[in-house]
């Protein structure tokens, strides 16, 4: 089954987010609109759009309203995929290149802070002083994110506050912000779009430590990429952090480095796999998904509080 499927009374609304996305990124610039165009075609779950549009049920919704902030959302998630290609030098996204392996890094750069600008000119068209505020601090902690994950490249001293601190900036507060601005600008009462606030950041560390499991479960077909990648980049995932509880098998991964062989690169895997990390890991994941959905039995009952329900579950189940 389809995440997509939870939701199909969103569906011309969607169609609508995803023509809007379109227009938004053309650029007078034919490589601007080409790299950009690339990475929208590409696709993608478009998870913070539809959270957007189900906070923005409980209140008055509006889709001439609620759609630019749905589509900026989007398009600060896009940057910064383009931006973290480049930070983790890598070649594929969602089985299709990247723009900076189908271009270059300055390309990438450029391409990525465009897309980062038409997302916030488009708020402009938004009067309501809190939702650019909640969206400005949530930038500011999404760079922070980024900063850290660069920082701790193949650090494999950290810690597990660590690593929930900065999946908490990179995924969490994205997904928590866009629960809360469809809300917002629905005029949703403040007790309310605050709930959906946790409700999103509690979904979003769950989606995000899934997407760590699924590094090392997944097969490169289902992931769009070689499996194992993030460790290969220097980056140090929960199982990873579970998994270095043994001494050898710590040892082992310690070695890990850019370039590594492939096939010692898979022994660690298996380690890792075998560890009961994966586990683990996954148990942390249903712990934040049942505080999410115990937030959600506070909010007022209606059809899109249903949906974010299936969502959540599903979100915990998932194999890719």
């Amino acid at each position: 089954m389809k995440m997509k499927l939870l939701y199909t009374y969103l569906n011309s609304d969607l169609t609508l987010i995803e023509k809007e996305l379109e227009e938004t990124i053309e650029a007078e610039s034919q490589l601007l609109r080409q790299a950009s165009l690339h990475l929208l075609k590409a696709g993608g779950k478009r998870i913070r759009p539809v959270f957007v549009l189900l906070g923005g049920k409980f209140g008055t919704y509006d889709i001439n309203v609620i759609k630019d902030v749905a589509v900026s959302l989007e398009l600060i998630h896009m940057a910064s995929l383009v931006h973290d290609d480049v930070i983790d030098d890598a070649e594929l996204r969602r089985g299709q290149p990247t723009i900076k392996a189908k271009w270059d890094n300055r390309i990438a750069m450029y391409t990525g802070d465009y897309i980062f600008a038409r997302a916030l000119e488009l708020m402009t068209k938004i009067d309501n002083p809190l939702a650019h505020q909640i969206l400005s601090e949530t930038i500011v902690e999404l760079s922070i994110g980024e900063i850290e994950q660069i920082k701790d490249k193949y650090n494999f001293d950290q810690n597990l506050r660590d690593y929930f601190l900065r999946i908490k900036r990179k995924t969490a507060l994205l997904i928590a912000a866009s629960c809360q601005l469809g809300a917002v600008v629905s005029g949703v009462p403040e007790t309310d779009h605050r709930k959906l606030y946790k409700f999103g950041y509690y979904v979003g560390m769950s989606f995000q430590i899934t997407d760590d499991v699924l590094d090392f479960t997944g097969t490169e077909k289902e992931l769009g990429k070689p499996a194992g990648g993030d460790l290969l980049q220097g980056n140090i995932t929960l199982p990873v952090l579970y998994a270095m509880e043994d001494e050898e098998i710590r040892r082992r991964i310690k070695s890990v480095h850019e370039g590594m062989d492939r096939k010692e690169l898979d022994d660690i895997l298996k380690l890792i796999q075998e560890s009961g990390a994966i586990e683990k890991s996954l148990d942390i994941s249903d712990r934040y998904l049942e505080k999410a959905l115990a937030i959600l039995d506070e909010l007022p009952a209606n059809k899109a509080k249903k949906s974010l329900r299936d969502i959540a579950k599903f979100i915990g189940k998932r194999k890719y």
